[in-house]
């Protein structure tokens, strides 16, 4: 992957598949901001790892995973950080087998595993959306 612009212009994947337009997320521009890539990034590994889980358990349930992630300027005053919130919900089971099979994805996951031990970051099971 490659940035040469920051968060003006554009990101690209050298293989020639992903390239996206990027905008800051102080301002309306168009385009994707580290924030949404960070979140999708999050979600898509950690659902994927709740399905492996769940496959590997014969299950055919279906799963949801959202990631949250606010912008947040220091309370110093100086610098930036994000706020990181994963909510998941598995269909079809019960909360409790639900939550224990999503702490296990969080344990797995290797975008999980990255962002482990920020104070900045969680990951919940919840029953509805």
């Amino acid at each position: 992957m490659v940035n040469e612009t920051g968060v003006n212009g554009e990101a690209f994947v050298k293989n020639g598949g992903l390239n996206v337009k990027l905008s800051s997320p102080l301002n309306k521009e168009e385009g994707t901001n580290p924030e949404e890539l960070l979140g999708l990034s999050f979600s898509t590994c950690l659902n994927a790892t709740i399905q492996s889980l769940l496959k590997a358990r014969g299950k055919e349930n279906t799963s949801r995973v959202e990631v949250h992630v606010d912008f947040m300027r220091e309370p110093n005053g100086i610098g930036y950080f994000f706020n990181v919130e994963a909510v998941a919900k598995i269909d079809g089971l019960p909360f409790e087998e639900s939550k224990k099979i999503i702490e296990e994805a969080e344990n797995r996951c290797p975008v999980s595993k990255l962002l482990a031990g920020s104070k900045t970051v969680s990951v919940n099971a919840v029953e509805e959306f």
